[in-house]
């Protein structure tokens, strides 16, 4: 049986008085959500002060995005996956469809960035999704297999029992659309049987998270989908009420 997992994207929002606020109440209510794995991802600069306003256990910190790099060096702008696991990360967002839209980042990078984070002990959250035209055009297989295979090629498919796979379809982010849950589960579907192609043991405890608009009136019925494990949240992240609400939906599952 694989434990859901819940994982806030808080993007480039906060500040110290909005994140202390959103902070005291997660601590406040974080222990209620049942069996669920829970993190929330903040900006970068706020990464240390987040991790010194958490109080509880039951939320991780992670970062959305880090170096290809493995050391330290003259990569000005950049953050290193060891600074990541020194200010208490476990988890690091990669291949967001913002990350690669808006950045540049490609497969090819996106799979090094993978295999930088598991060497130094972070836990993937690996972005995968379609653009509406990719979707509507019949591309939505051929463009998550390349997605997906480019990473598999790099590090292998023993390496995805410490990866986690966020689906995202790209026309549903920031945008209030929501893929149906049968959409998503048939996509989620694809995912475990591509992995499975290469190794069925490995896919069948593959922790699958959606990141489409998810919000607490819509949690429940994606969550009870059977290849669905969980969400990597966008703004509903950014209110305690609506994220723990959302993390609950996953506990009860």
């Amino acid at each position: 049986m694989r434990r859901l997992f819940v994982a806030g994207n808080w993007k480039m929002h906060g500040d110290k008085a909005s994140i202390k606020h959103l902070v005291t109440g997660l601590n406040a209510q974080a222990e209620t959500v049942g069996e669920v794995d829970v993190a929330i991802c903040p900006p970068s600069v706020y990464l240390d002060y987040v991790q010194s306003c958490l109080t509880v256990g039951a939320v991780s910190l992670g970062a959305q995005n880090m170096a290809v790099e493995p050391v330290s060096g003259a990569f000005t702008g950049e953050i290193s996956a060891a600074m990541l696991k020194d200010v208490s990360c476990e988890y690091v967002i990669l291949g967001h469809s913002e990350r690669r839209a808006l950045f540049g980042e490609t497969d090819t990078v996106i799979a090094q960035k993978v295999k930088t984070a598991l060497a130094a002990g972070l836990t993937p959250i690996l972005c995968v999704g379609e653009t509406l035209e990719e979707r509507e055009s019949g591309r939505l297989e051929t463009v998550i297999s390349t997605q997906m295979r480019a990473v598999l090629d790099v590090v292998g498919v023993a390496a995805f029992e410490k990866i986690v796979v966020a689906y995202e379809p790209v026309w549903a982010i920031g945008t209030g659309k929501t893929a149906s849950a049968e959409q998503a589960q048939e996509v989620h579907a694809f995912i475990r049987g591509l992995v499975a192609g290469d190794d069925a043991g490995v896919a069948e405890k593959l922790v699958i998270q959606y990141g489409g608009s998810v919000k607490p009136d819509n949690a429940a019925e994606l969550f009870d989908q059977p290849d669905i494990d969980g969400g990597l949240i966008g703004g509903a992240s950014l209110n305690a009420d609506d994220f723990i609400a959302i993390c609950r939906a996953a506990g009860a599952q």
